[in-house]
């Protein structure tokens, strides 16, 4: 599995939402909560209009480094999502 599939996921017709949900559910382990879908999401635009340190909300009951926000980065990277990103400009 891995980035093959999560290449592969992009290439489907269905909503970014789902493929993410399949995502970090399928293609981690242990599974990401899906909690998190919306935060990878604001992640994967913020890293799409080139603002890596854009702080992003985390849902209720998840912290990064005891905070309450994470880098668009430090998501992007930690749930492997650069397969949605638009360039390899990191």
């Amino acid at each position: 599995m891995g980035r093959v599939f999560a290449d592969g996921l992009n290439e489907v017709d269905m909503s970014l939402a789902d493929q993410l949900r399949i995502h970090l559910t399928a293609n981690h382990y242990p599974p990401v909560p899906t909690t998190m879908i919306l935060a990878c999401i604001k992640a994967i635009d913020a890293g799409n209009e080139g603002e890596w340190d854009r702080q992003i909300e985390l849902p209720e009951g998840v912290s990064w480094r005891g905070n309450r926000t994470a880098s668009a980065s430090a998501i992007i990277e930690a749930h492997h999502l650069d397969t949605w990103l638009n360039s390899d400009d990191e």
